[in-house]
């Protein structure tokens, strides 16, 4: 692994500023996410004074700071300003972890950041600093993986995700998502952990198998022609907000946010009915996936729409549904080495694993047996 990294946070938040926005404050200061909570709050001050120059002035005791959840890669942070007209103002203070540079590319996050937020999705971006960002605070709760099954939650999410799908971003539109797999790989298969039982444990794994599946459904994914769109990828129930007062759903976080195929988005989505614990008897039934699709395809007309389109996009997310347990499954090996949060991210590369094991004779057979009925026609 050495030391390379793919991408420089400092040099991101610098090109952030120059590029899109002048109005996004930057700061080159870093806060050391190791620190306890009571030790990281001054620092936390001390970074938005040093952001917002209009509070540079302002007592400390008119910060307040408390901790809204700690994602296994991200801390977020709700900082609370009493400003000296007597307004409140919150906002989000979200903290990367330590060596996420390693699997997300922030340059790609906070150049989409933008257009997601013009377009009405998100926080707003108000600043970028060494290891993080300050969006506004959005007022709404963090949804629970059997939240996303409700129809009526399940329909609006769909709504949402068609707008989303229908950002433009600048720039290439090439899909991501083998390219991100690949380069998962290829640094997922040539760790080496000082800890001897992770060491035993990862030997186990067999990279030769591993490589053969994800050219083998690479190349089937490819016959499927699953349209291109600026896709969330990782839509799991954190990463979905409802204001219940207001009916309102937000999706955040989009530090995977790529081009990639409509149907790994949701299949993706789909393996998150799953929640935290990969218990995939949650995984939706068909029914469930027909109801999410009719609010995808058609949300002001879902009786409509017809039974190919309905089987297209089931073939299209189940199949991809397996590329989603390959991403995360080598992403995790990743984390494993790199990351110092307490989180058996080793396990969870053959929770993943074994899942797409399972599942794949049955979603593989699907797909081949509508593309060639899609032949013959």
């Amino acid at each position: 692994m050495g030391a390379v990294k793919i991408w420089d946070a400092m040099e991101v938040a610098e090109e952030a500023r120059e590029n899109c926005c002048s109005e996004i404050h930057s700061s080159h200061t870093t806060v050391d996410t190791s620190l306890s909570f009571p030790h990281m709050t001054p620092k936390i001050i001390e970074l938005c004074k040093d952001l917002f120059k209009k509070w540079s002035n302002l007592d400390d005791s008119q910060f307040s700071v408390e901790t809204i959840s700690g994602g296994i890669t991200n801390l977020l942070l709700k900082v609370s300003v009493k400003e000296e007209n007597g307004n409140s103002t919150c906002m989000t203070v979200r903290l990367y972890g330590p060596n996420t540079e390693y699997v997300i590319n922030r340059e790609r996050e906070l150049q989409a950041i933008g257009y997601l937020s013009a377009a009405g999705f998100g926080a707003k971006l108000l600043g970028v600093f060494g290891n993080g960002m300050v969006q506004s605070f959005i007022n709404a709760r963090t949804l629970t993986p059997s939240d996303m099954k409700m129809p009526k939650l399940a329909a609006e999410i769909a709504k949402q995700l068609r707008k989303f799908h229908q950002v433009e971003i600048p720039g290439s539109k090439e899909p991501q998502l083998w390219i991100d797999i690949f380069k998962f790989f290829e640094k997922a298969s040539t760790l080496k952990f000082d800890d001897i039982e992770k060491q035993k444990k990862y030997k186990e794994i067999s990279f030769e198998e591993v490589h053969n599946e994800v050219v083998e459904l690479k190349e089937l994914t490819d016959c499927l022609n699953s349209p291109v769109v600026f896709a969330h990828n990782d839509l799991l129930s954190g990463n979905l907000m409802l204001n219940d007062d207001e009916g309102k759903l937000y999706f955040i976080d989009f530090e995977y946010g790529s081009y990639s195929y409509r149907g790994f988005d949701i299949g993706n989505h789909f393996n998150e009915y799953a929640g935290y614990d990969c218990d995939y008897s949650l995984y939706p039934t068909k029914n469930e996936q027909y109801h999410f699709f009719r609010h995808y395809l058609a949300p002001d007309k879902p009786n409509e729409v017809s039974d190919k389109d309905l089987e297209t996009l089931y073939v299209e997310a189940n199949t991809f549904m397996l590329a989603s347990h390959l991403y995360w499954a080598l992403w995790a090996l990743i984390q494993a080495k790199m990351s110092p949060i307490d989180f058996d991210y080793l396990g969870y590369y053959f929770l993943r694993y074994e899942e797409y094991t399972k599942q794949k004779e049955k979603c593989l057979s699907l797909a081949r047996s509508y593309l060639s009925a899609s032949r013959d026609e």
